[in-house]
């Protein structure tokens, strides 16, 4: 509580002692603007204060707007000018003394002084205008004495030292008037005392001075630019009356043919032109051409064609826009260059699209129409092919040609005709066109149907299934529509008595070849005949391919032994003498086979043999021969399983036994006997059957004869003849067999003996001179059948 007692007691005091020492002012006068560090008083000694002490009392200057001007030296107590003064800058009055507020304040102990600094007015400012450049605009009509007030000059100056006059440069059509305000400011106006030509000067550049009082004087300028203003006062002029130009056909839209120059002494909108066509101007001519109404280009709009205009010509005025308008006129004409610039053209004026393959030579396709529009050799034109074709072009004219057929066509070659025609003028450089036709070429029947060979082999496997497919014969026809449709037909031919339409067939539409029935090698192993191929056009055309079967071996027929010859079942007894050698020819079995030659051969093995080391078996001949000669521990009664196997396969096979008994007379060799007699019935159970078969054979034979006899009576027309068959060569030589010289084979005695027994005939072996081949002989049946045999060679001969 004390110590704010205290406080409030101390502050008293002070502001006590500070009021006390504000009653007294220190004043001091210094002009503007002097130098830094310049004294201005001695503080200390006009206030009385110790200079000595000031540092330690802690002396401040404190000015009330800025105190960056003014300081004191603090050891000697001057107040000096720290910054120079602008009195214009300070004070904001018009007075030729302002005056700057100073405060010393002393800390300890605290006293405050108060100074006045007053600053006088020096002429330190020249008079200066707001705008350096100042701009009039007077009409040309206006007249002399008119009277334009100008800015006036500003000097931050006072008294004496501010603006005093004005001064204006030398002008003939110009000066100032000087008047004063009421609070002296000075005020100047420019005077017109000549009247002005935009025309002769369109602007006067004019310099006004403003001078002040002081001593020296100082002064500013500002430009005065003085704009004549144009009044209407003079028409548009172009520089040419009539202009004549060239130009080419086909320019481009856009094209400038010419821009106008027209100018007008006057300027502004009195100056400003409006270029248009006038009423002389043809509507034709304004769509051609466009004009820019501002600049005065005439620019291509339309598309000029020297074949419809060759000469334009406008009529065109600018006029300016003053309040009166004026206006001037010239006249534009415009020759149009021609130019290669129209295409030929193509006109078909007779046409044939469809035509038959065979329209004769030098017939007329079409006839063919050229044009030009535009003129001398830009007009001239010429019609040719774009490349070689069957067709030739005639002129008959300067402008029509004829497209005619120059070579046979041919529709399987070449179905149709692009045929592109091109028109070219003799121009520079030259225009073309071209026109596309197309000719169909109509179908004729011009082509036969053509198998892809000339002659077929098919193999067909025996024992086939009825309505099997063969082959697929087809034949190509190039020709189109109903030419080109095919039926296929067997060409009849009879082999033995048969039709061949009985033994196969062929689908008439697609050519498929099926077997009628199933065929038998050992009976027939081939067929030669024709199938023709038609086509269904007027005429119809047809061709033919020969067909050759050939029947294909299977091994379905087992052999059979014919040697030695024994019943049906029976078992084949020999004796043969004991004392024979080794070596000697016991027996021979001989097996024959109907198949082919691949599966009828026969090899012959052993399947039982009572003595291996007794008798060797041949497996190519079928002969056994004793391997060594009997001995007292031999068995007199020998027991031989012979097997005849062919090659097919499977393989089939036939058995034969055979029983020897050894006897001890003496006995011919089996190679010296002489076939005796054999003692059968002759209508026994395999002559039975031969005579049966020998029967049928013929009553079908006869048949056969009397239906091919009714016939051939019936038949209008005598068929082709076809070529021979193989089957028919065949048969022949089936059928003449017996009456050949054979090969030394014993194969062949058994088909010699099946063949003369049907004739009621029988055959005996006898033996023969060595060195003698078989020789056949026909002779009358006889009653028995012997054999004889050797090493060398026999003689089979009939006897009665």
């Amino acid at each position: 509580m004390m110590k704010t007692v205290g406080r409030w007691v101390s502050l008293f005091f002070v502001l006590l002692a500070t009021w006390e020492t504000a009653l007294s002012v220190t004043r001091y006068s210094i002009p503007e603007e002097m130098e830094r560090g310049s004294v201005v008083a001695n503080l200390a000694a006009d206030l009385g204060l110790d200079v000595s002490g000031l540092a330690q009392r802690e002396v401040k200057l404190d000015i009330f707007h800025n105190n960056k001007y003014l300081d004191i030296n603090k050891r000697t107590g001057e107040l000096f000018i720290v910054e120079k003064m602008d009195r214009e800058s300070l004070c904001n009055t018009k007075t030729m003394t302002c005056f700057l507020k100073l405060d010393l304040i002393i800390e300890s102990p605290l006293r405050i002084f108060n100074i006045e600094l007053g600053i006088t007015d020096i002429n330190d400012n020249a008079p200066h205008f707001r705008r350096d450049k100042i701009e009039l605009d007077i009409s040309e009509s206006a007249t002399p004495g008119e009277r334009f007030s100008l800015p006036n000059a500003f000097d931050p100056d006072v008294g004496a030292n501010t603006v005093k006059t004005y001064t204006l440069s030398e002008s003939e059509h110009f000066t100032v008037d000087i008047h004063s305000g009421s609070d002296g400011t000075k005020y100047v106006d420019l005077v017109l005392m000549k009247a002005l030509d935009r025309e002769e000067m369109a602007v006067h550049n004019l310099i006004l001075t403003a001078i002040d009082g002081g001593v020296p004087a100082r002064s500013g300028t500002a430009s005065i630019i003085v704009r004549v203003q144009d009044t209407n006062d003079n028409a548009p002029q172009f520089d040419q009356a009539v202009y004549s130009l060239n130009m080419s056909e086909n320019s481009p839209a856009g094209t400038v043919v010419v821009k106008l120059n027209a100018t007008d002494a006057d300027e502004g909108p009195n100056a400003d032109l409006t270029y248009s066509f006038t009423l002389y101007t043809s509507e034709k001519t304004q769509e051609m051409f466009s004009l820019n109404s501002k600049t005065g280009e005439i620019a291509v709009k339309g598309t000029i064609d020297y074949e419809d205009m060759k000469i334009f010509e406008m009529f065109l005025e600018a006029k300016d826009n003053g309040p009166v308008q004026l206006s001037g006129q010239c006249r534009v004409t415009v020759y149009v260059k021609d130019m290669n610039d129209n295409y030929p053209e193509i006109t078909i004026k007779s046409l044939k699209n469809t035509v038959d393959e065979n329209i004769p030579v030098g017939s007329v396709i079409a006839l063919v129409g050229v044009s030009d529009r535009d003129t001398g050799d830009n007009g001239r034109v010429n019609l040719t092919m774009n490349k070689s074709l069957p067709f030739h072009l005639n002129q008959t004219s300067d402008y029509l040609y004829e497209l005619l057929v120059s070579e046979p066509l041919d529709r399987e070659i070449v179905p149709e005709y692009e045929i592109m025609l091109v028109v070219t003028d003799k121009g520079n450089p030259p225009l073309s066109d071209n026109e596309t036709i197309t000719v169909h070429l109509l179908d004729v029947n011009d082509n036969a149907p053509r198998f892809p060979q000339t002659f077929y082999t098919i193999p067909v496997m025996e024992n086939n299934a009825p309505g099997a497919l063969l082959s697929s014969l087809t034949a190509i026809d190039p020709d189109l529509h109903e030419n080109q449709y095919l039926v296929y037909f067997i060409i009849e031919k009879e082999i033995v008595n048969t039709s061949m339409s009985m033994l196969f067939s062929i689908n008439p539409e697609n050519g498929n070849l099926y077997a009628l029935k199933t065929f038998d090698y050992e009976i027939e192993k081939e067929f030669l005949f024709h199938i023709e191929a038609r086509d269904s056009g007027v005429p119809p055309l047809s061709s033919n391919v020969t067909v050759h079967i050939i029947i294909m071996d299977q091994n379905d027929n087992t052999p059979l032994i014919v040697s030695p010859w024994r019943a049906h079942g029976s078992v084949v007894e020999e004796k043969i003498p004991r004392s024979t050698d080794k070596g000697t020819l016991i027996a021979k079995v001989i097996a024959i086979d109907s198949d082919s030659v691949h599966n009828s051969r026969i090899t012959y093995q052993f399947l039982h043999n009572t003595d291996a080391t007794l008798f060797s078996l041949d497996q190519y001949n079928g002969e056994i021969r004793t391997m060594r000669m009997f001995s007292y521990r031999d068995s007199r009664h020998q027991q031989l399983v012979v097997i005849a196997k062919d090659n097919g396969e499977p393989a089939l096979s036939a058995t034969v036994t055979i029983k020897l008994s050894t006897v001890e007379t003496a006995l011919k060799t089996y190679a010296d006997m002489t076939e005796v007699p054999l003692g059968y019935d002759i209508f026994s159970d395999l002559n039975l059957y031969l005579v049966i078969g020998l029967g049928s054979v013929s009553f079908l034979l006869l048949i056969t004869i009397l239906v091919t006899i009714v016939l051939k009576c019936q038949k209008t027309k005598p068929s082709k003849a076809a070529p021979p068959c193989r089957n028919s060569v065949i048969s022949e030589r089936n059928s003449t067999i017996a009456d050949s010289t054979l090969v030394s084979n014993d194969a062949y005695w058994y088909s010699l003996f099946l063949a003369e027994t049907r004739k009621g005939k029988l055959v005996v072996r006898q033996p023969v001179p060595k060195g003698a081949r078989y020789v056949v002989s026909s002779l009358p049946r006889s009653t028995g059948l012997t054999e004889t045999s050797d090493s060398a060679a026999s003689t089979l001969q009939y006897s009665k």
